[in-house]
């Protein structure tokens, strides 16, 4: 199963995976105005993969058969603030403050 691969010209870590190189008549239009322009990153063959680096390999597939493109986003940003208060804590609950 071959597919194409676009990086968006808007959000940054996101791609677009389709059936067809520069067919995106699946994807909805208000997901094509958001993503921006594509960029063309590789054609790859899934069939030949064993898994993908940032996407669950037969979420891809599934998608891609089922809706004819596959939505990539970032991974979820860390809430540092969030970490760096129940670090604080935690410490304050242990008398290290």
């Amino acid at each position: 199963m071959l597919c194409t691969i676009y990086k968006s010209t808007r959000k940054a870590q996101t791609y677009l995976f389709v059936n067809k190189r520069d067919d995106f008549s699946s994807v909805p239009e208000a997901l094509m105005k958001t993503f921006g322009t594509p960029n063309l990153v590789t054609i790859i063959n899934l069939d030949t993969k064993d898994k993908l680096a940032m996407a669950d390999l037969e979420k891809v597939k599934s998608s891609l058969n089922e809706q004819g493109f596959y939505l990539q986003l970032p991974p979820p940003q860390e809430d540092l603030l969030k970490e760096h208060k129940a670090a604080m804590l935690a410490k304050k609950g242990q008398g290290e403050l």
